[in-house]
């Protein structure tokens, strides 16, 4: 059941709040690492982790009454229910880049009709954009082609065999025809620019009532929503973090890897309780 709250707190996942194996960016001795905990099974593989610190902490920020916890993925709905966070279910979930709002698990019809018909006024369709990603990429370097949702599009490469000029030149060309183009690992997204994280939290931040935004992301396509909240945060990776990207309400994280998720959720939850105390 969908609850109100004062604060909404809207995160990113993949290397944000979660990371795979390979994301974990572990430097210590192993005696000192952190315990993990696996939340994401996939093909009967363990296939994403937080700490146990971290995920504790999200529990906690879950069943606070003042919070609600809304998990903002470029994944499909399909991915994202792969993943078993700690704590109770969150009553909303954005996916797809902001193109799916899920309301209790259930995609709201509503909310997916109003960005199809904004996708179709404001930028070229999926389909020219597609066929331009396969006629472009050299199979030497592209693994898979998919499309998600409907809405976008993104390759699975050998990332360290993609010319820098040609990520480029994609990204030029995107951006003539209303789209963006991300680099996350070894996947290379092309999303509609009308297609926004931030559009979808400002439509839960209506629905419950919330008087401040909390967010955190570490990729291009989390830029929008970070400028969008009130106080947010990237980890010391990234996308951002590479580009030297902050705004004056986003504060870059020194730590990196999966103890970057452990910091942010810890400095969400202080953020909850010191506006609500």
């Amino acid at each position: 059941m969908t609850r109100q709250g004062n604060v909404l707190v809207a995160s990113d996942l993949d290397r944000t709040l979660i990371y795979s194996s390979a994301a974990l960016g572990l430097t210590m001795p192993d005696q000192q690492a952190p315990r993990l905990l696996c939340v994401e099974v996939h093909e009967g593989k363990p296939l994403s982790f937080m700490t146990e610190t971290a995920a504790a902490l999200l529990a906690g920020l879950a069943a606070d009454p003042a919070a609600v916890f809304v998990p903002t993925t470029t994944r499909t709905r399909k991915q994202y229910q792969r993943i078993r966070f700690p704590g109770p279910p969150a009553p909303y979930a954005i996916c797809a880049n902001g193109g799916q709002l899920l309301v209790d698990g259930v995609p709201d019809r509503d909310w997916r009709r109003a960005v199809a018909a904004r996708l179709a006024a404001e930028c070229a369709p999926l389909e020219e954009v597609h066929r331009h990603l396969l006629a472009v990429s050299d199979p030497q370097w592209l693994r898979k082609t998919r499309i998600a949702e409907d809405l976008f599009a993104y390759l699975v490469v050998e990332r360290a065999l993609v010319p820098e000029e040609w990520l480029k030149a994609l990204t030029r060309w995107a951006e003539e025809r209303g789209w963006t183009v991300s680099l996350q690992g070894r996947k290379i997204y092309a999303v509609p620019r009308p297609l926004t994280k931030s559009a979808a939290v400002r439509e839960v931040a209506r629905r419950t009532g919330a008087t401040t935004t909390l967010a955190a992301g570490d990729s291009l396509l989390d830029a929008d929503l970070l400028l969008a909240a009130d106080r947010a945060w990237r980890p010391g990776h990234g996308e951002l973090a590479d580009a030297g990207w902050t705004a004056p309400t986003v504060t870059a994280l020194h730590e990196a890897g999966v103890l970057a998720g452990e910091e942010i959720v810890r400095c969400f939850g202080q953020a909850v309780a010191t506006l609500t105390a």
